[in-house]
C-alpha cells in the first residue's frame, strides 16, 4: 500500500509546485489594508467637498455643473480639473504604491520575483476589464451620466479581480464577486454611489488584507 501511496503523493507534489509556479502568491494582506485605508480616506475627503456643495445633487458642486461643448457633451478637461477629480487620483497613487510596497516586501521574503512570469500574467487580466471599464467611464462622464460611475467602477474592478484571479490568490475571486454585487445594487441606489465606493474600495479591501494575512502570513 505505502509503495502505491509514494507515488501518489509526489504526483500531488508536482501539481502543487506547478500550480504554484504558475501563480503570482506574493500579494500581501497588507496590501488589501493599505488600499482599503487609502479609499476610506478619499471618501472621506470627497464626502466633505459633496457636503459642503449641497449633496451629491447640489447645484454647484463642479463634477456636476461641468461646462458643456456645443454639442452637450461634458468636458473631460473640466472634469479633470475638479476637486473629486483630484482626490480620486491621489487616493489610487497612495493605494497603488503602498500595495506595491507591501507586495514587494513579502516577494522579498518568499523568494518570489515581482515581475515573473505569473506577475505580467495576472497584470494582463487585470488590465483588460480595466481599461475596458476606464474608456467606457469616461464615455460616460462626457455624456454627463455621472449618477452610474461609482456602480461602473465597482463592476469594471469586480470583473477584473474575477478574471486575474486564476492567476494568483483564490481568494481574489471573492473580493471580485463581492464587489460585482456592490456595484450592481449601486445602480438601484443612485446618489449613494460614495457610500458603495467607501464599501467596495475600502471595506472589503480591508476585511479581505486581515483575512489574507491571517491564513498566509501571520506565521
Amino acid at each position: 500500500m505505502d509503495d502505491y501511496q509514494q507515488p501518489i503523493d509526489s504526483i500531488k507534489d508536482i501539481k502543487q509546485m506547478m500550480e504554484r509556479s504558475s501563480r503570482f502568491i506574493s500579494l500581501s494582506g497588507w496590501s488589501g489594508v493599505a488600499a482599503g485605508v487609502c479609499a476610506l480616506a478619499g471618501a472621506w475627503f470627497a464626502s466633505d467637498i459633496i457636503t459642503k456643495n449641497g449633496g451629491p445633487y447640489g447645484e454647484h458642486i463642479s463634477v456636476y455643473r461641468a461646462d458643456h461643448a456645443d454639442n452637450g457633451l461634458l468636458d473631460l478637461q473640466v472634469f479633470m480639473g475638479s476637486k473629486l477629480f483630484l482626490i480620486a487620483a491621489l487616493t489610487f497613487a497612495a493605494a497603488f504604491f503602498l500595495s506595491f510596497f507591501f507586495t514587494w516586501t513579502r516577494s522579498k521574503k518568499t523568494g518570489t520575483p515581482v515581475w515573473g512570469s505569473s506577475s505580467q500574467r495576472l497584470l494582463i487580466n487585470v488590465l483588460g476589464p480595466m481599461v475596458a471599464g476606464g474608456l467606457f467611464l469616461l464615455r460616460m462622464i462626457q455624456l454627463g451620466i455621472v449618477g452610474l460611475i461609482a456602480p461602473g467602477c465597482l463592476i469594471f474592478y469586480g470583473l477584473a479581480l474575477v478574471n486575474a484571479s486564476k492567476y494568483t490568490l483564490g481568494e481574489v475571486r471573492y473580493l471580485g464577486y463581492a464587489n460585482i454585487l456592490l456595484g450592481i445594487i449601486n445602480c438601484w441606489f443612485i446618489g449613494y454611489g460614495l457610500y458603495f465606493w467607501a464599501a467596495g474600495f475600502g471595506v472589503l479591501h480591508i476585511i479581505y488584507g486581515i483575512i489574507m494575512w491571517y491564513k498566509y502570513e501571520r506565521q
